[in-house]
């Protein structure tokens, strides 16, 4: 697919190109509807970085805070997508991973928060992954399509959850959460270690965790021999099986990782803001993981980065509503981004791959 291109074009420029075409046809939107394009940029920026400082409100602790569900999801889309599989179960694997943390930080009146944030990740990975064996078993064993099993459990996950808070895990009373976590539950907000951010931002050490995980990830994709057999199965799965990789255990071990990774995120929404489980802690965050790993490429450094963007434009585009332009602009540019980034992603590459080799012709 990268015909005549430089690795740096193929992973950096033409994904810029997709994304500045997503913003330009966002801002003819924004125009449609009466409002100034270039007022809404100056908005979100505000209602991201503020007025004194990028860390003198509380914007840039909530951007963090989506930033580390997003790098969470992102990798969990990404790594089914080296296993040529398209994980869209994200939303109900991060919701069961949630359940994981709070059986885990229930269960024990853990004594530190060092020791509730290892137990409450086992957890989470395992509840998120236990979530994603049933759609990847009936695609290794049965042939099921994985996009269709994954969205089906999804909406199970979903009814679950709510199950569960109105039944055997609701705290006394008519709210549909469980009772609070123990005070040695309670990890630390960014603010507790650096000071200059603002108190009341829900950005927490969880952020470091979803930074382990996106080297983790690129460890085990680039550096291991488990990572070549998903990345060789991914590329072409009848060489795959020629070369002896058996599929079963490819789709397996890829939907287990994705999973648990879409489960980690349980640590930041479930431990690390509403120190209790709750409804709708997921919030959208494993289908914007769709966008994320799409536009990263991915690989974990534009996961990462993808996942930052993202969470601008959902801080930012809070902020939107005070000038007439709906928080649901926001939807329309992450749909914008994928469709770009994804669908249409050779009407950019197609151009570039021929000015490349206009430009190789020329040069010799």
């Amino acid at each position: 697919m990268n015909k005549g291109l430089p690795k740096w074009a193929d992973i950096i420029l033409i994904p810029l190109l997709s994304l500045t075409l997503a913003f330009l046809v966002s801002g003819l939107i924004v125009m449609f509807i009466g409002e100034n394009p270039i007022e809404a940029v100056k908005v979100m920026l505000v209602g991201e970085f503020g007025d004194s400082g990028a860390f003198g409100r509380f914007g840039i602790g909530y951007t963090l805070y989506y930033t580390t569900s997003f790098i969470f999801t992102g990798l969990a889309v990404a790594v089914a997508f080296h296993a040529r599989m398209f994980n869209i179960g994200g939303e109900g694997q991060a919701g069961m991973g949630g359940v994981g943390v709070a059986t885990v930080l229930l269960s024990v009146a853990w004594p530190h928060w060092t020791i509730a944030i290892v137990a409450a990740s086992l957890g989470a990975m395992a509840f998120g992954a236990a979530w994603a064996a049933i759609p990847a078993y009936l695609q290794a064993k049965r042939g099921s399509h994985i996009v269709i099993t994954t969205i089906m459990f999804n909406w199970i996950g979903s009814a679950l959850i709510v199950y569960l808070l109105v039944g055997p895990m609701q705290a006394p009373g008519m709210v549909p959460e469980t009772v609070g976590f123990s005070a040695g539950s309670s990890i630390p907000t960014l603010h507790e270690i650096f000071p200059a951010f603002d108190k009341h931002a829900p950005a927490n050490v969880s952020l470091f965790l979803a930074l382990f995980a996106a080297v983790g990830v690129w460890v085990l994709i680039w550096k291991t021999r488990l990572g070549y057999e998903i990345r060789a199965f991914g590329h072409s799965e009848k060489a795959a099986i020629y070369a002896g990789i058996k599929p079963v255990k490819i789709i397996m071990v890829a939907m287990l990782v994705s999973g648990a990774l879409a489960g980690m995120m349980a640590v930041n929404t479930v431990q690390g803001e509403a120190e209790r489980l709750i409804l709708d802690t997921v919030q959208g965050a494993g289908f914007v993981g769709i966008a994320v790993a799409l536009m990263g490429r991915s690989h974990p450094v534009g996961v990462v980065l993808a996942a930052f963007l993202f969470g601008v434009l959902y801080q930012g585009g809070s902020e939107l509503q005070y000038i007439g332009i709906p928080r649901e602009m926001v939807v329309v540019i992450q749909a914008l981004v994928i469709m770009f980034v994804g669908s249409l992603e050779n009407m950019v590459r197609i151009p570039v791959e021929r000015a490349f080799v206009l430009f190789n012709k020329g040069a010799a």
